[in-house]
Order: structure tokens, then C-alpha cells, then sequence
């Protein structure tokens, strides 16, 4: 398996892209969609569990997409449809649609759409649509955000609403906490609606404010690999939710609006001022997370990316450790890498299973995937999937 060309990552991501969207919409609904949308997965560099504690994020889109074929409909249904989930189309009334039912499955993540844009007062009449995603489900890659923004972009630019991209993602991410019920940050729908081709996403999640950073690793002779651990992990139970409510009151016993607004400098007698343990380390990890999104950056601009990766290690003990939101897979995949040559490595997203990222020298890529790999089967875990992150576009149009 080659893991150094950008072809590898395009190449398997590309296939939702090529999927025949369009013919089979109409093979479903008996007519050509209006459009066809795209938005991507995303992989963060950097700066975890701090998107709701107004903290920095620095994510990139990653190839791999979720496309939609979509038209209107003015007479109130809301009709859709997976090429990636076994059954039929799935029909609802969209001013019947209410947050929080558990019979939905994959389809409340397009249904939250239309209810979080009709609750905003934007004039969505109904729609037919059909998905088809190459974003692996459960990995951390962000599959439901690019679900979420595919379809906000389509039902935007369909029904004329002139809604900004943060303003699709914040949206967007209403759908997942109100609707769906997952309290997650606006870092995934904002790198998939927001991001560009070449560029890591430097995100302040506490007014939205971004700036794209060049991210050419290749150029420094470096290659940033996903580990898909196969682990799947689902942020609905409960994990994640109790960590966000331990920052939140973390937050409150600081006198603090948000986690965001205590100085790095200040961490350790901030900590001396909380009594609950798992409450400290919360705060630890937030804090010293977002100070290390400032140092990622520092590094980046000033040309030194392979300084990164004993930040990419901090960071991974710091989850592991403080946050404890790793698991025995991904620890694996960041012992195995450091120990044949990696720079650094930490796992990604929300945790509990999912991905990791691997910073490596190109011409070691192959042997650290491999060595990944052996330690994988030698722990008897299922084979892991590897590829190259390549900082790829976020949501357009296609068709």
C-alpha cells in the first residue's frame, strides 16, 4: 500500500464525486436533480474539545466528501435518500420536524438542516435528496458535519437564502446539538464549509474569525497520515456530552465566560483554584491545547513544520492523560509511529475510537505505515486504514 502520493488520499476520496449522483436521484424521483453539492470531511490539526469553549482549532478538509443531488419541492415533504445505508427514501413533513427523535438514524442529519434553517425563519418549502459518501462513518473525520453542510450549501443556493458559509455552518451545527442532540463545537462544520484547497483552517471559534494557512507539507519533504483505527465511536452516549458540561463548570468556578478567557500563563494557579479532579484536568487539557494551536501556528508560518510534531505528542498525552479520551488503538498507533521514526503523532476528533494523525518525513512514510501496521496485527486489532492528509476544498457546488 502506497501512502506517500497525494493520489492515494485522492484517489479512494474521489469516488463519491465520480458516484452517478444525478442518475440515480432520478432513478429514485423520477426526475434530474437541480444541482449537485459536495463538502468534505475533515481531519484538526490541532486543538481538541476546544471548539466549545471558544478556544483555537486548526483543522483541514480532507478529500473524501459527501455529495448531494438535490431539487425542491413546495408542497411540504422533505423526501431522502442514502446510496451508503441500506433502505428506502426516507419521507418526512418538514413542519412536523422536531429535535431529538430517536427513529431517524442517519436521516436526522439532513432533517435537522431544514428544521434549523425553517427555525431561523428561512423559507425552506422541502426538497428531494439524494447522498452518497466516501467520509468514513464513526473515524473522526467528521462525516455527519460534511452531511450538514452538503446540505445547507444545496438548500441555500436552491432556495436563495444568501447565507454566509460561517452562517451555513453555525446552522449546520445547531442541526447536530439541537436536533440530533450531539453537543459538539462548530470546528467540523466550519472546515467543511469554509475551507480551501492548500490551506490548514486557523479558526477562533469565539467569533468565527479564520485565517487560511499554506499547508504545503510536501514542499518541507513531510507527510501528515490519517490512521483510521476501524475503531468506531459514537458521540451521542454521553462521553462527550459530560466532558463539555465539566469544562462549562469549570468555566463557572473561575468566574469565567468560557475556558477561552484563562491565560496559559495562569493555568497552574487556576487549577489550585478548582476542587473536583476530573474538572482539573478538563481544564488542563483545554487550556494547554489552546496554547499549542498557537505554537502549531508560530511553527507554520515560520517554515518549520517539522517542529510540530513534538507538539502533535503533547497534545496526545494531554487527551489521553488529562481529557482520557483516547483508547488502547489509538495509543498504539502513536507508540508504533514515534518508535519507527515518526516527528509526532496524536489522535484526532472526539476520541473513544476513530483516527490519529501521523507527522512524518516522506521517505519514512512507508516503513511508519508499515510499522503501524505490524504492531496492529501483533496486538491482534483489525487492520487499520492509512492515508495521506491532503488540505483539500471545502464545500461547492458541482453540478
Amino acid at each position: 500500500m502506497s501512502v506517500t502520493g497525494e493520489a492515494a488520499g485522492r484517489g479512494v476520496a474521489g469516488e463519491a464525486a465520480r458516484t452517478d449522483v444525478a442518475g440515480a436521484f432520478e432513478a429514485l424521483y423520477g426526475a434530474a436533480p437541480e444541482g449537485v453539492w459536495a463538502a468534505p470531511g475533515r481531519v484538526n490539526l490541532i486543538g481538541e474539545y476546544t471548539d466549545f469553549n471558544d478556544g483555537f482549532v486548526m483543522p483541514l478538509a480532507l478529500p473524501h466528501t459527501a455529495v448531494a443531488a438535490v431539487s425542491r419541492r413546495d408542497d411540504g415533504l422533505l423526501r431522502l435518500h442514502s446510496a451508503d445505508v441500506e433502505g428506502g427514501v426516507v419521507v418526512l413533513d418538514v413542519a412536523a420536524l422536531a429535535p431529538l427523535r430517536g427513529d431517524l438514524g442517519w436521516a436526522a442529519y439532513p432533517a435537522g438542516v431544514v428544521w434549523a434553517l425553517r427555525a431561523a425563519g428561512h423559507p425552506v418549502t422541502g426538497a428531494d435528496i439524494h447522498l452518497a459518501s466516501t467520509v468514513p462513518t464513526g473515524a473522526g473525520l467528521s462525516s455527519s458535519a460534511a452531511l450538514e453542510v452538503v446540505c445547507a450549501l444545496a438548500l441555500n443556493d436552491l432556495f436563495g437564502l444568501g447565507l454566509s458559509r460561517p452562517e451555513l455552518a453555525v446552522l449546520a451545527q445547531r442541526a447536530e446539538n439541537a436536533f440530533v442532540g450531539v453537543p459538539c463545537g462548530v470546528m467540523d462544520q466550519m472546515a467543511s464549509a469554509c475551507a480551501i484547497e492548500g490551506h490548514a483552517l486557523f479558526l477562533d471559534t469565539r467569533d468565527l474569525s479564520y485565517r487560511q494557512v499554506p499547508f504545503d507539507l510536501a514542499a518541507q519533504g513531510l507527510r501528515l497520515l490519517v490512521v483510521d483505527t476501524r475503531v468506531k465511536h459514537a458521540l451521542g452516549d454521553g462521553a462527550y456530552a459530560e466532558r463539555r458540561a465539566g469544562c462549562e463548570a469549570g468555566a463557572r468556578a473561575l468566574g469565567v465566560r468560557s475556558l477561552r478567557e484563562v491565560p496559559y500563563v495562569q493555568l497552574p494557579e487556576s487549577l489550585a483554584r478548582l476542587s473536583e479532579e476530573s474538572v482539573r484536568r478538563y481544564v488542563r487539557h483545554v487550556v494547554s491545547d489552546n496554547h499549542r494551536v498557537e505554537r502549531t501556528i508560530a511553527l507554520l508560518d515560520a517554515g518549520d513544520a517539522a517542529a510540530v510534531g513534538p507538539v502533535l505528542n503533547e497534545g496526545h498525552a494531554s487527551l489521553r492523560d488529562d481529557l482520557r479520551v483516547s483508547c488502547p488503538e489509538l495509543d498504539l498507533v502513536v507508540e508504533a509511529a514515534n518508535a519507527a521514526g515518526a516527528l509526532g503523532a496524536r489522535m484526532t476528533g472526539g476520541g473513544f475510537g476513530g483516527s490519529a494523525i501521523v507527522l512524518v518525513a516522506e521517505e519514512r512514510a512507508e516503513s511508519v505505515a508499515a510499522a503501524v501496521e505490524k504492531a496492529f496485527a501483533g496486538a491482534g486489532f483489525a487492520a487499520p486504514g492509512i492515508f495521506p492528509a491532503v488540505p483539500s476544498a471545502g464545500a461547492r457546488r458541482e453540478a
